[in-house]
């Protein structure tokens, strides 16, 4: 089969003749219908702030796609199924995944990471990863549901426990803060304040259904978010972006007894305010983690009966072979582009 596989940062994937792995006990292989270009295959292939373990590797984790084989011992799924996948395949033993948690399992294999990813013809992958996936959602949504929707959804659900009529606003309107966006309008947010340096991102988030939108570049955001919010603040602040400035404007920008979600990931050390405004204001700093198998689920079904618009999402649909095209595209926010999927 063909595959997009990666050598070293700063070099383009080379597509390549690879075995094809059969499935082994417990095991599925997957045709590959759809897969996303998501922030963190940049990381790797492009900025090199990723390090993976071994190399080469097919990237790729986003995916969607149909059932080609099972491997002995699989039950409840046959050749032609459509499903997601579940990019995280937990060990089941170690004591997050004891207690439930297995997106904080510590021994955790992540397709594209630190396993051969869905970049490719089929992945090979424990059945377990399979979710079903309805006629009603494209394999091109399905694709980018678990990762830049799903991400979101625990963000600002899971973590951030969003309440009808609060007030929410999101830093970063890359595919993370547009589908925090589009969730928090989805349950009843009063008040969506969105917050980017790029217009095409401050347009992005008004389409979505951001009912304010501040310009980082300007400066003083937090101060700007409470002049719209009465002097207030926001009840819930999201922070998609992953650099120390926007986690503390993040943070400013809070009302008393508010909370803030820091989901994106980067170097930065971040400090807390000091301590008789953190403590006297009672305020709540939440770090969240990926995605749960049920959070993907949920997000499925939003999209299946048509609550969550997702297929504006999918900015371009590419070929394998012009993989590099779409990364290069993606991170140089060509077109604006919210996700670029790749169809093999």
């Amino acid at each position: 089969m063909r595959a997009a596989r990666f050598h070293a940062p700063g070099k383009p994937l080379t597509i390549e003749e690879i075995t094809v792995p059969p499935p082994g006990s417990g095991e599925a292989r997957v045709e590959v219908k759809g897969c996303g270009i998501c922030g963190t295959d940049l990381h790797i292939a492009l900025e090199g702030s990723i390090q993976l373990p071994k190399t080469p590797i097919t990237l790729g984790h986003e995916a969607a796609g149909v059932v080609a084989e099972v491997g002995p011992g699989v039950s409840g799924w046959a050749t032609g199924d459509r499903v997601a996948i579940f990019p995280n395949v937990a060990c089941g033993s170690c004591y997050p995944c004891r207690e439930g948690r297995e997106v904080l399992c510590l021994n955790a294999q992540v397709l594209g990471i630190t396993r051969d990813g869905a970049f490719a013809d089929s992945v090979t992958l424990p059945a377990t990863c399979l979710l079903p996936l309805p006629e009603a959602v494209p394999f091109t949504v399905g694709a980018i549901v678990a990762d830049a929707v799903s991400t979101a959804y625990r963000a600002v659900v899971g973590r951030g426990a969003l309440r009808s009529g609060e007030r929410v606003a999101v830093f970063g309107c890359g595919g993370l803060g547009i589908h925090g966006i589009k969730i928090a309008r989805l349950l009843g947010a009063s008040r969506i304040i969105a917050v980017d340096v790029a217009p095409g991102g401050l347009r992005r988030a008004r389409e979505a259904g951001a009912t304010e939108t501040v310009d980082a570049k300007e400066g003083d955001v937090a101060k700007r978010i409470r002049s719209l919010t009465g002097g207030e603040g926001v009840d819930l602040a999201l922070e998609f972006v992953g650099l120390k400035a926007s986690v503390t404007e993040a943070i400013r920008s809070l009302k008393r007894g508010g909370r803030a979600v820091v989901a994106g990931v980067g170097p930065d050390r971040v400090e807390l305010p000091p301590l008789r405004s953190f403590v006297g204001s009672e305020l709540s700093v939440l770090a969240s983690m990926g995605f749960t198998r049920e959070d993907v689920q949920t997000v499925i079904g939003l999209a299946a009966s048509s609550r969550l618009d997702l297929a504006s999402s999918v900015t371009d649909v590419i070929p394998l072979a012009a993989i590099n095209e779409g990364f290069r595209r993606a991170f140089a926010k060509e077109g604006d582009p919210i996700r670029i999927v790749v169809v093999p």
